[in-house]
């Protein structure tokens, strides 16, 4: 088999070249990492776990009517994307007190804010992501006004959608971070997407009973079980089969190579042309 170019090496993700023009290979890695990578390791089946949760995700959003990058699943750790052109702009919406917050401000962590909070982080990693504000975002040209409310918009659909869907099952939505990328139409026109990954690595979720946490901070603050805690929200998901995968701190490989592929049929219909960046932004129509 020829060896696949790779476009990104990320710390939990490898982006590779796609089948065909303006389509992504993106493989999701065993990886942990925390504190901009200081804090790293490998954990069995955590690549698996949030390639799973992550399509099934994304294509639940698209039917809400939220673009989104995903195309399908191809195997137990790959999906097919579509190409999109980054903003580097990471958007937090908080719903609870917890993380950054609570340092910087001197929240107790558990306190049920009042109206969730938007917050923008400058994708550095060299910077360690620094926060920014939308005058930050607009005058270094990462993004428009226009492009950056509408971005805000999208994200708090995103927040109502999957707060009731977590609720549903018995988790609650702390926080969570979203990437966004720009691609265009058959016509030039300018769509937004979702893009990266929706998954309990970049969502703070807690059991909506006894506020167990079910996210990547069990490896922030040393809780261990993290692939555990996935597994427990792909199964409140209903994306494994009983039993999970995950067994004596590894993973089966023949039940998670046999799991169900996802399909965004909705993203099929959408016709787009192989990602080119013109010297100016056209206005989407």
């Amino acid at each position: 088999m020829s060896k696949r170019k790779v476009i990104y090496d990320g710390k939990a993700k490898t982006i590779y070249e796609g089948p065909e023009p303006g389509t992504l290979i993106q493989y999701f890695k065993d990886d942990a990492t925390a504190f901009n990578a200081e804090k790293h390791a490998l954990i069995s089946g955590k690549g698996v776990l949030n390639n799973r949760i992550s399509a099934h995700l994304m294509t639940q959003l698209e039917a809400i009517g939220i673009p989104t990058h995903f195309m399908k699943s191809l195997n137990m750790r790959e999906q097919l994307v579509r190409e999109v052109d980054i903003i580097p702009i990471e958007v937090v919406i908080r719903n609870i007190a917890a993380g950054s917050l609570c340092k910087r401000l001197g929240l107790k962590e558990g306190t049920v804010l009042p109206q969730p909070i938007v917050e923008f982080y400058y994708k550095k990693d060299e910077l360690g992501d620094p926060m920014v504000n939308e005058n930050h975002i607009v005058t270094f040209g990462w993004s428009d006004p226009y492009e950056l409310e509408e971005i805000v918009g999208m994200s708090f659909r995103v927040n109502d959608y999957l707060n009731g869907l977590f609720a549903g099952i018995g988790l609650r939505l702390v926080d969570f971070k979203l990437e966004f990328g720009r691609i265009w139409g058959e016509y030039g026109e300018l769509y937004l997407m979702l893009a990266d990954e929706v998954s309990p690595d970049n969502c703070r979720l807690w059991d909506a009973k006894t506020n167990e946490k079910m996210d990547k901070d069990r490896f922030r603050q040393d809780l261990g079980g993290l692939a555990e805690a996935y597994q427990q929200v792909a199964q409140r998901l209903g994306l494994l089969p009983h039993g999970g995968i995950i067994d004596g701190g590894g993973i089966n490989e023949q039940l998670a190579a046999g799991l169900e592929e996802i399909e965004n049929e909705l993203a099929k219909e959408r016709r787009l042309r192989e990602l080119k960046r013109p010297k100016s932004k056209p206005r989407k129509v």
